[in-house]
């Protein structure tokens, strides 16, 4: 056994970090079951940080053991693909055998079968998702082994909060060559009754047609909107014969689920109802390969994509390209439209999202005014343009001034218009622009998660709904006062993707800080949204700065000035662009937090700067007032900064009751010009 796993020393996960992910296997952590026992929701530490996983912690009941268990590792190890549910890890300490996944926080595929919100077009896409990744194990490329994987169902097709499907649960799969035509194995009974290939279920040959007629089988629950088997009066009844006959009798109407009949292209029903038929055939030579599943999936799903799509939509941009656009079918104008059409002399390029929205990119030059034109660089200068076809600006701290102007959005839709920058500099950190969108005054936080693999920053300034296809803005960029050395390449009106959602993923508590946060906060996925809390934002019109630590606990930080913004450099988030200098004279605060965690133990920390190091200590008379109670202390100032650029030093202990909190302070008379940015709340200790 220990030999089994020592290729695998570099997923071993410790028992004790398990526990307190799960706080000790309690039940509240539960998000799912199965024959093999619980699956566990829980944060643990990774190579690649923290990370929401789930935990399959094998019931020593079960009927699954090591056999099984040493299986799964070995099979999502060595086989890694978009559609198959990522191993993350194992623990095998005692009788304790625990798999630790990647979390698929939208759950399985049988849980939201029966909701109406699920769409067609998202079915197919599932469909197709899980399609692939059971096609990578048919035919795997290179030396790798076919898998079979044994137990096909909608319950082992996990989704993420994308709804991308994922394939999971191999502890039944079975290996076999892959350079045979046909594969053919001789098992004890696997699988689960209503999935089951029929002639499996009398010979214990298993087949990857097997794994085929299990997929058909979960196409029909897709369509039907249910599960192909329940439970009635302690008798199991399963629905798929009752499927089949309504296929060859054509009533397919008595089975589709009710809320899809209006939104099905009749192409694109008959191609998918089909193929799914076919995957039932009793014999094996008439079942068709996952292969081909998938390629009959794909012209579903683009037969439904038809449907939506009228070509007099999107004249304007026919006529609008140079040449004109000119196309033999709906399909080729689809094609070249998702590939994208350049006009605008070249200075604009739009392309068509699945859901038939155009996305606008405008080059920066055809957003400036003359006189710029002398800072405009060919894109040949530098590596992997966002825009290859423009030149970019080279923006250093000055001021500068734009209007873009978007000719050919869709209507009614939710944009956000970013600005598409390189860093020259190639630094690593949180800036803030500062900026007037049609003379209001605007400021937006860089996070390092806007910056793309290809090292381009694609950061959100804004959001609005088109009412008419042609918008205009004047945005006026304030000069960086910190140095900036920029390559902006131009802006993107790209339609608004449906933000995660924080219920049921932990992150509930932390809604309403997200709400008040002063700049929109953009996030593709749980993982980026939690990146954001834990480097901060700001709240209450920019006067206050929260974040999370490593525990989840509630960093606050007030501004002394009116306003509390980052300054350009770092992620140092006690500084600000406005500081309150003493000119060493005493002065008082009142300060009242918001959103501290309960039973903390906070420590109040004065954050200042000063050229220089004291030469000697430094300390300052304090006068508290705390809910009508006075109080004075002597708090020392110190010759050590906690981030090398700030002086913090600690004035006040409490316990957060979690409510809100009101504090005076009187700081009196003392010998130093000390630039005072604001007042930290940090976390010390919980308080059981």
């Amino acid at each position: 056994m220990a030999s089994y796993l020592s290729g695998f020393k570099h997923l071993e996960i410790h028992l004790e970090d398990i526990k307190s992910a799960t706080n000790d296997f309690d039940d509240s952590k539960v998000i799912g079951t199965g024959g093999f026992g619980k699956v566990y929701k829980g944060e643990l530490t990774l190579p690649e940080g923290k990370s929401m996983v789930a935990l399959k912690r094998l019931d020593l009941k079960s009927d699954q053991g090591d056999p099984e268990f040493f299986r799964e590792i070995r099979m999502l190890s060595c086989y890694k693909h978009k559609n198959l549910i990522s191993l993350l890890g194992f623990c095998k300490e005692g009788d304790e055998m625990i798999l630790i996944y990647e979390h698929a926080s939208r759950g399985s595929l049988d849980r939201i079968l029966n909701k109406a919100t699920l769409t067609w077009v998202q079915r197919l896409k599932i469909c197709l998702d899980a399609a692939e990744g059971l096609s990578f194990l048919h035919d795997p490329k290179g030396t790798q082994q076919r898998v079979l994987h044994c137990d096909i169902k909608s319950a082992n097709i996990l989704l993420d909060e994308s709804l991308n499907a994922k394939v999971a649960d191999f502890g039944l799969s079975k290996i076999s060559p892959a350079n045979q035509q046909y594969t053919l194995l001789v098992t004890s009974p696997v699988g689960t009754p209503g999935y089951c290939d029929p002639l499996y279920m009398d010979t214990y040959q298993l087949t990857k047609e097997s794994d085929v007629y299990s997929f058909g089988v979960v196409l029909f629950e897709v369509l039907c909107g249910r599960v192909c088997y329940e439970y009635s009066d302690h008798k199991l009844k399963i629905f798929v014969p009752y499927w089949k006959k309504c296929y060859e009798q054509k009533k397919l109407d008595e089975i589709i689920f009710p809320h899809l009949m209006s939104q099905m292209n009749p192409s694109s029903l008959e191609i998918f109802v089909d193929i799914a038929y076919q995957c039932l055939h009793k014999s094996r030579e008439q079942r068709p390969t996952i292969s081909v599943v998938v390629e009959n999936l794909k012209m579903a799903l683009k037969c439904q994509e038809l449907l939506r799509f009228k070509p007099s939509e999107y004249e304007q941009i026919i006529q609008a390209a140079d040449p004109p656009l000119i196309y033999k079918s709906n399909m080729e104008l689809i094609e070249t439209l998702t590939k994208g059409v350049r006009v605008n002399g070249d200075k604009t390029m739009l392309t068509m999202n699945e859901k038939g929205e155009i996305c606008e990119r405008i080059c920066i030059e055809a957003c400036l005014d003359q006189i710029q034109f002398d800072r405009l660089e060919d894109p040949s200068d530098f590596e992997d343009s966002r825009f290859p076809w423009g030149r970019c600006y080279c923006k250093h701290e000055d001021e500068w001034k734009v209007r873009a102007r978007a000719q050919f959005l869709s209507p009614l839709i939710t944009y956000s218009v970013n600005l598409v920058f390189r860093n020259a500099e190639r630094m690593s950190y949180c800036k803030t622009l500062h900026y007037k969108l049609d003379g209001e005054a605007k400021c937006c936080m860089v996070y390092d998660t806007y910056e793309r693999e290809d090292g381009w920053f694609v950061v959100p300034l804004f959001q609005f709904t088109s009412d008419h296809k042609t918008t205009d803005f004047d945005i006026y960029f304030e000069r960086c006062r910190y140095g900036s050395n920029l390559r902006v390449a131009g802006f993107e009106f790209r339609p608004l993707e449906e933000k995660v959602e924080l219920h049921d993923q932990g992150l509930e508590e932390y809604q309403d800080i997200v709400k008040v946060a002063s700049q929109t906060l953009f996030y593709k996925s749980l993982e980026e949204l939690k990146e954001l809390l834990s480097i901060g934002f700001h709240i209450n019109n920019h006067k206050t700065w929260v974040s999370l630590n490593e525990n989840g606990e509630h960093l606050e930080m007030l501004s002394i000035a009116n306003c509390l913004i980052s300054r350009e450099g770092g992620y140092n988030l006690y500084y600000t662009d406005v500081y309150s200098r003493t000119n060493k004279k005493g002065f008082n605060v009142h300060i009242r937090t918001q959103f501290l965690t309960p039973s903390i133990r906070y420590t109040v920390n004065l954050v200042f700067c000063k050229d220089g190091l004291f030469k000697e200590q430094k300390y300052v008379g304090l006068k508290y007032k705390l809910e009508g109670e006075t109080k004075t202390s002597i708090a020392y100032l110190a010759t050590t900064t906690k981030d090398n650029c700030s002086f913090i030093a600690e004035l006040y202990q409490f316990t957060s009751s979690g409510r809100t909190f009101d504090l005076e302070i009187v700081f009196e008379d003392h010998k130093d010009d000390l630039e005072v940015e604001g007042i930290l709340f940090q976390p010390l200790e919980k308080v059981s």
